[in-house]
């Protein structure tokens, strides 16, 4: 079953409306993926073709550093994912992204995204939507890392996104706020203890 026209309105319903006709093109390039627990949607050096939205599963960008898997960004129903500079500078990625479930993702094509802005001031709203959101995202991200405690970090991720504490690996988890998985495990404890 074809479901790109409702996944264009879950779109639309996240960032603007869009008229009927608009709804009609965003559907109308989108293109349905599926990936498996583990496999790579974007592997590290090739081009970012497509901005993924989520419709169901659980998605992670990270990159390797010094020989670890250092977890950038976590992602889930409802949201977008995208290696931001690969996708717009149409450069190898250095972010890779993987699944970390079964996930169903809907790929907007950065060739026919570009035609829809040159010809629709919708569609210009919408990328700037899109991007709006994922900008906040990382500042929030960025100011936490140099302005909370780990705790603290923790606590604003339980609050405000809870899927990534509860679905995520520990590892990822513990990657994606900046610290070691044994430093996780301790707030973690105290947190429990202190509801208790």
């Amino acid at each position: 079953m074809d479901r790109r026209k409702d996944i264009a309105r879950e779109i639309a319903r996240s960032y603007i409306v869009l008229s009927t006709d608009a709804l009609d093109e965003l559907a109308n390039i989108l293109v349905p993926m599926k990936f498996k627990r583990g496999e790579l949607v974007l592997n590290e050096n090739d081009v970012c073709d497509y901005m993924y939205y989520v419709e169901k599963g659980l998605i992670r960008q990270f990159c390797r550093k010094d020989g670890k898997e250092v977890t950038e960004h976590l992602s889930y129903e409802d949201s977008m994912v995208i290696s931001v500079e690969s996708y717009f500078r149409r450069e190898p990625a250095r972010l890779m992204i993987q699944a970390l479930e079964p996930s169903v993702l809907y790929g907007i094509p950065y060739d026919a995204i570009q035609e829809l802005t040159k010809q629709s001031y919708e569609f210009c709203r919408l990328m700037f939507a899109i991007l709006e959101r994922s900008l906040i995202i990382s500042q929030k991200k960025a100011d936490a890392v140099r302005f909370y405690t780990a705790k603290e970090r923790y606590l604003s991720t339980l609050r405000e996104s809870p899927d990534i504490i509860r679905r995520a690996p520990l590892k990822c988890v513990a990657s994606y706020l900046q610290m070691t998985p044994e430093t996780l495990s301790r707030v973690r404890k105290a947190t429990s203890d202190s509801d208790n």
